[in-house]
């Protein structure tokens, strides 16, 4: 008769604990090496000392075989890493500009064009992102609804704020994730108290709004980080937060002081759609 071997229930704990511990390792050891590659262009990793991607990105708890959203991708820079990133076994979308509404501009259209193109060059490289409109409240459909495990947003609410559309936002947000869904929201950070005209002057975002804003929604607050703080930011310049690095809007007056206090101070908030 074969003898059985039973492990105590701490042994069983620790293996448990160890193989869980090295999927960890998998998924932030892909993560350090698509930051750190060289096919990134050189202006964006100079970048990653404001932004932080690695620190941002695990604390939102992506994952190699999610599906993720990134809301107003803009010219790239995150792209850069998420469509790398989940190119072998998740699924990205880039909810980028809206380019079929009887108003949208010929800009926006070759702006998307051009972003596509860059996806549709190199397979290999980013897999097959796919590409949705996004222009709140007429464009919502950033990914089948209940399909997405995160949706991440980096520096674009004041922008939805500036249209008065940032309610329809958060909603359509809550309606691609799955219960239990992740939205990771990079903001640059306000005074408390400031007024929403206040906001639409400076860019800068009371991050009291933003969690009331995602509460209203339908999202429970989960936990900030700290990662991207700058308290070098006074948040009272000529230009609100365009005073600042990257755009740096008064040209060279001033130029260095701006730059020596780089990028702004920016709020890092996690939500959970509820199961």
């Amino acid at each position: 008769m074969k003898s059985t071997l039973l492990l105590p229930l701490a042994a069983i704990v620790m293996i448990t604990a160890g193989a869980a511990q090295a999927r960890n390792d998998a998924v932030d050891t892909r993560l350090q090496a698509v930051i750190a590659s060289q096919d990134r262009p050189e202006a964006d990793r100079a970048r990653d000392r404001y932004r932080h991607p690695l620190q941002t990105l695990s604390f939102f708890g992506i994952k190699p075989d999610m599906t993720v959203v990134e809301i107003a991708p803009g010219g790239g820079w995150y792209s850069e890493i998420l469509a790398p990133y989940l190119s072998e076994s998740g699924h990205y979308y880039a909810a980028a500009s809206a380019t079929s509404l009887p108003t949208s501009s010929e800009k926006a259209k070759q702006g998307v064009a051009k972003f596509a193109a860059r996806f549709d060059a190199n397979p290999a490289r980013y897999g097959k992102p796919v590409i949705t409109e996004f222009q709140p409240p007429l464009r919502v459909e950033i990914a089948p609804a209940g399909s997405a495990d995160l949706v991440v947003s980096f520096r674009n609410v004041h922008n939805w704020i500036a249209s008065d559309s940032e309610l329809a936002a958060f909603q359509s947000f809550f309606t691609a994730l799955k219960p239990g869904g992740t939205l990771g929201i990079v903001e640059h950070r306000g005074k408390p108290g400031e007024t929403v005209d206040q906001m639409k002057d400076t860019g800068y975002v009371s991050e009291a709004y933003v969690k009331a804003l995602a509460q209203q929604a339908g999202f429970r607050f989960v936990a900030s980080s700290p990662v991207n703080n700058n308290p070098k930011d006074s948040k009272d310049y000529p230009e609100g937060v365009w005073t600042l690095p990257p755009t740096l809007k008064l040209g060279d007056k001033d130029r260095e002081k701006y730059r020596a206090i780089g990028e702004s101070d920016r709020m890092t908030l996690k939500f959970i759609k509820p199961q």
